[in-house]
């Protein structure tokens, strides 16, 4: 069986507000204010927390290692009391998954957010029981772009590792799919939409409306049909 396999932040939802928030309020404790903005930082919050601190303070001429590690769980807390409120899934994702599953994909999850709050933010949006398997930073010992997480977010679909397509918004799940032997196709309306032509993924979408007719032909291409 054939089976496609979602990032999740950046490609399935935007979840660049929640996690802005996030940061900003490890950046008020430290006394900075609010440092990242919405309307320049959704890329940032999309490389993750410790991204996110990284960048902050080194906006503001404070950045050290040492206060990355401290108010990395810091900022974990603060996400999981507030994961969902700005947070939505992109127009026509749900609707294309549908589509996906007629045609007789499974459908899974990979995800570099630790796994119980990628649990939690999936509860939240009420979408839990679209995805089949989830797969998150922490599920293994390794995380992407090492390729076992894409496998093993298949594997637990039952389906075959070889008949798989990632999708995805970063390099990071560019190089996920290929170091796993695996076409992708990436994103182009989230905040680094305009990158995702020259990673030279094996499909790009501007909407979710051109998933599904995209994940037919990318697979019938990698198995040769």
């Amino acid at each position: 069986m054939k089976s496609v396999i979602f990032d999740l932040d950046g490609t399935l939802a935007d979840t660049s507000g929640d996690l802005l928030a996030a940061a900003n309020h490890c950046f008020r404790q430290m006394g900075h204010g609010d440092v990242l903005l919405a309307a320049t930082d959704a890329g940032v919050a999309l490389r993750g927390g410790r991204r996110m601190l990284t960048v902050g303070l080194e906006r503001v001429g404070a950045f050290s290692d040492t206060l990355v590690d401290e108010f990395y769980p810091i900022l974990l807390e603060a996400y999981r009391q507030d994961i969902a409120s700005h947070t939505q899934l992109y127009p026509g994702a749900l609707e294309a998954i549908e589509t996906l599953k007629t045609r007789g994909y499974g459908i899974g999850i990979c995800t570099n957010k630790p796994e119980a709050l990628a649990e939690q933010l999936l509860q939240d949006l009420g979408v839990r029981d679209v995805f089949a398997s989830l797969v998150g930073a922490d599920t293994l010992p390794v995380r992407k772009p090492d390729p076992e997480p894409l496998r093993e977010a298949v594997r637990r679909l039952g389906c075959d590792p070889a008949q798989a397509v990632l999708i995805g918004d970063s390099d990071t799940d560019r190089n996920t799919s290929a170091n796993a032997g695996l076409p992708s196709i990436l994103v182009e309306f989230g905040p680094s939409g305009a990158d995702m032509a020259a990673l030279e993924p094996e499909g790009l979408i501007s909407h979710f409306a051109e998933l599904p007719d995209r994940v037919d032909q990318v697979m019938a291409a990698h198995l040769g049909a």
